[in-house]
């Protein structure tokens, strides 16, 4: 397990590394990334992409805004997963352990805040004397050596000696627990995908919402059908809308055009 552990926190320090201070893409750490990796990692893909697409439902819709600290997607999938395939427990109940999770680890990670202010003062002492290379390299080393650092010790400790302290714990508690901790798994997904809809909700793509529904509820279509389905109608709006845009765009040149075109007679 302590191998296991490592190798996680590996690739979790890797990728916290690599998405957000050099390619800054901000998608390599989803959960719908990492808990696939964590299960190809553990012997179990198969658990780790069923848990990353229910992961990513969960935390889709929540983001950092302002000074709001949202749950820890990347560590909190990771722990779950191995959790779940080290322990032998079901999905469910990985599920529901995985936001009390990314909750703490943001906590612990806010702890650092005080640490990143007080060095801005030698930030803008660099930036004050022009040395753009040395602040990049600085920067990015800080960077490396603090919060996916901290982080991946943590990660290590949970998954090598956290994960049989807590599948003990869960073992002991009755039967109505784990029924409820099922349930939960299964609203917490509803959640997410509400938080995600009331962001984007409106008149012109709530239909889609409804029509969703009668896909699944009614014609008992699988995901990948009605995922096909969805892929075509968006195809199909985009390129209607393209060619609308096209054409106001030729139909204001031309306007533009002859006007110039007078002005030049006159």
């Amino acid at each position: 397990m302590v191998s296991a552990a490592f190798q996680i926190s590996l690739a979790y320090y890797i990728i916290a590394v690599l998405d957000p201070y050099i390619v800054s893409w901000q998608c390599l750490n989803r959960p719908i990334v990492v808990a696939p990796l964590a299960g190809l990692i553990l012997g179990d893909f198969n658990t780790g992409i069923i848990m990353g697409a229910a992961l990513e439902s969960v935390f889709m819709g929540i983001s950092a805004i302002g000074g709001s600290i949202p749950a820890d997607a990347t560590t909190s999938s990771i722990i779950a997963v191995a959790f779940t395939i080290l322990t032998g427990a079901n999905v469910e109940a990985g599920l529901a352990l995985a936001l009390p999770i990314g909750t703490v680890m943001a906590s612990l990670v806010n702890l650092l805040t005080p640490l990143f202010a007080s060095v801005a003062a030698y930030w803008e002492k660099l930036a004050l004397e022009c040395k753009p290379k040395k602040f990049l390299i600085q920067n990015l080393l800080f960077s490396c050596l603090t919060s996916p650092l901290i982080n991946a010790v943590i990660l290590f400790v949970a998954v090598a000696y956290g994960v049989e302290g807590l599948s003990g714990f869960l073992l002991s508690l009755p039967a109505w627990v784990m029924t409820g901790l099922g349930a939960a798994s299964g609203m917490m997904l509803a959640v997410g995908f509400a938080i995600l809809t009331s962001m984007i909700w409106n008149k012109e793509v709530g239909c889609f919402f409804f029509l969703g529904y009668v896909f699944v509820k009614y014609l008992a279509l699988d995901t990948l059908a009605i995922a096909i389905i969805g892929i075509v109608i968006a195809i199909t709006m985009f390129f209607g809308e393209k060619r609308t845009i096209d054409l106001k765009n030729s139909l204001t040149n031309n306007t533009t055009n002859q006007a110039n075109n007078e002005e030049d007679f006159f």
